[in-house]
């Protein structure tokens, strides 16, 4: 049985009975609507029809097990909502069990008892300040850890303010554990004249490594992010690629998902060259699916880099090349994801704003990339500051 109740000029009460308790107490589970909206004030119609909806879709929420009530949950039980309900559909396989292990040692002995409401501040902090290994603990605990299990609950807590459960995220006011012996370290990337004796080397390798190598360089794309194209997302009349799927490596193989983040999902536009690249590489690509015959065994999808039977490439394959590749050739050694840093601190140097940069990476936000990039832009304005004071310099001498 479910009923509507008005409160005041603009809340109601919608409550749904929900069986009974061991004691044979009926069970009442009740959730408040307020409505904000006054044209559906006025209009009684809408108004009964809207109320009704919302009750049905309360009425679902507890007979299905999905309502929970703020004020009499645990952290714990919550723990497993946002586990079924969030962590095993949008955290990838590599990531979750790490997520799960902080939880276990370390969140849930400190804060699982605690109602989720009552969750503060201090309590984060208090946490944090107290953790201490699982395997070891009288030995201290790394500030990595301290960082990794504050995220982690961040991110719990984060889901229970989008379920309306909380209104702010106790976690979000704690400022993140910093290790203070840890100087900033510049990235490790490639110079200009490196990059352009990796350009030489590579002419080489198979196409299909070289259209890799130079879209890493010129679009400053992830690993999962390059495996993951298609011929789709490829405009090659615009001279644009889009950014709008991953290929990671998981507990049973690879997993094609969402971007990173939202705001990794992007349109990037190409050098003029990359895209005479591109064409040529689909002409090729053309070919080998046509000679590859009965073997090509992919029809759903059209991956830029793939295997003899269309598949694509597993997550660690573009890695593995790379170190040989390196070695072969006699370059430097730079991890493959630093060819997206190396990408990223030539358009610093070429003037490109920092702005633009972080929305062509795909960074969640402005500051990590000013972060990230922080030596690279200071040598950058260094360099602006010589430039004006030779102009200066001129003008003094007149």
């Amino acid at each position: 049985m479910a009923s509507i109740q008005k409160r005041g000029e603009r809340s109601f009460l919608l409550v749904v009975e929900a069986g009974y308790d061991a004691k044979g107490k009926r069970k009442r589970r009740t959730k408040t609507i307020r409505i904000d909206d006054d044209k559906l004030l006025k209009t009684t119609k809408k108004l009964r029809d809207f109320l009704e909806l919302e009750l049905a879709k309360f009425q679902m929420e507890v007979e299905s097990g999905d309502f929970i009530v703020p004020e009499k949950t645990l952290l714990s039980d919550f723990v497993k909502l946002w586990e079924n309900k969030y962590a095993v559909k949008e955290l990838s396989e590599t990531v979750l069990p790490t997520h799960l292990s902080h939880i276990k040692n370390h969140i849930l002995p400190a804060l699982g008892n605690m109602r989720i409401d009552k969750i503060t501040p201090i309590h984060i902090i208090d946490m944090l300040d107290n953790m201490k290994r699982a395997d070891k603990k009288d030995k201290p605990i790394s500030i990595r850890t301290k960082q990794d299990v504050y995220l982690t609950m961040r991110n719990i807590m984060q889901r229970a303010v989008e379920w309306k459960l909380i209104k702010e995220n106790p976690v979000a006011i704690v400022n993140k554990p910093k290790d203070p012996n840890k100087i900033d370290e510049e990235v490790n990337v490639y110079d200009e004249k490196e990059v352009e004796a990796l350009f030489i080397a590579v002419q080489d390798q198979p196409f299909h490594w070289r259209v890799f190598l130079t879209l890493s360089l010129a679009a400053g794309l992830r690993r999962s992010e390059n495996l993951a194209l298609e011929w789709s997302n490829i405009d090659l009349d615009e001279g644009t690629i889009k950014i709008q799927k991953a290929i990671t490596r998981g507990r049973n193989g690879a997993n094609l998902k969402g971007t990173k983040s939202k705001k990794s999902k992007r349109t990037i536009y190409l050098p003029d060259s990359v895209v005479e690249e591109l064409k040529e590489y689909k002409v090729y690509w053309d070919v080998q699916k046509k000679n590859a015959g009965d073997k090509w065994i992919e029809n759903e999808h059209e991956w830029l880099f793939c295997n003899i039977d269309g598949t694509h490439f597993y997550p660690t394959s573009p890695t593995t090349w790379w170190r040989r590749f390196l070695k072969k050739v006699g370059i430097r050694h730079i991890r493959l994801h630093d060819l997206r840093h190396t990408s990223a601190t030539l358009l610093i140097n070429q003037g490109v704003h920092a702005k633009v940069i972080s929305e062509r990476l795909g960074h969640s936000n402005f500051s990590f990339t000013m972060n990230t990039y922080g030596h690279a832009i200071k040598k950058a304005d260094k360099d602006a500051a010589s430039k004006l004071d030779d102009l200066f310099k001129k003008k003094i001498s007149c």
